[in-house]
C-alpha cells in the first residue's frame, strides 16, 4: 500500500511539471490582438516552459491569397530577431500551437506579419519571458 501511495505521488508531480501553459488571444477583425480581460494585451511565461497558444483569427480588411489573416511573429524586443518556431500564420477560425517559450529571460514582442487592413502596424503584443 505505501509503495502504491509513492507512484501515485510520483506521478501527481510528474503531471505538475509538465502542464502546459494556455494563452488564449483573439487576432480580431480590426487589426487588433486582444486577450480576455486585459485592456492592454500582455502575455508573461518562464523560460522554456511549454505553451499552447490557441488562438482564433478573424478575417480583417486585406489577407493573403492563401487564406491567412493575420500572422503571429515572435521578435526579441533588443534586435528584433524572430525566434524559431514562432512565426505563425493564421486563417480564419481557431487554431492551436503547441510552443515552447524562448529559454533566454526578457522583453520580446509579438506582431502580426499579415498586412490585414490600414491599422496592421499597431498589431502587437507586449510578451514578458520571466527567470
Amino acid at each position: 500500500m505505501l509503495c502504491m501511495l509513492g507512484i501515485v505521488l510520483l506521478l501527481a508531480a510528474k503531471l505538475a511539471v509538465s502542464q502546459v501553459h494556455v494563452i488564449e488571444v483573439l487576432a480580431d477583425k480590426d487589426s487588433v490582438f486582444k486577450i480576455a480581460g486585459q485592456s492592454k494585451p500582455e502575455i508573461t511565461v518562464k523560460a522554456g516552459e511549454s505553451v499552447l497558444l490557441r488562438i482564433v483569427a478573424r478575417k480583417g480588411k486585406t489577407w493573403n491569397r492563401d487564406g491567412t489573416v493575420h500572422g503571429f511573429t515572435l521578435l526579441r524586443a533588443k534586435d528584433h530577431g524572430k525566434i524559431p518556431g514562432w512565426n505563425l500564420e493564421l486563417k480564419p477560425g481557431m487554431q492551436e500551437f503547441n510552443l515552447t517559450a524562448p529559454g533566454e529571460p526578457g522583453e520580446y514582442e509579438v506582431l502580426c506579419t499579415v498586412i490585414c487592413s490600414e491599422d496592421h502596424e499597431g498589431m502587437r503584443i507586449k510578451f514578458v519571458v520571466t527567470p
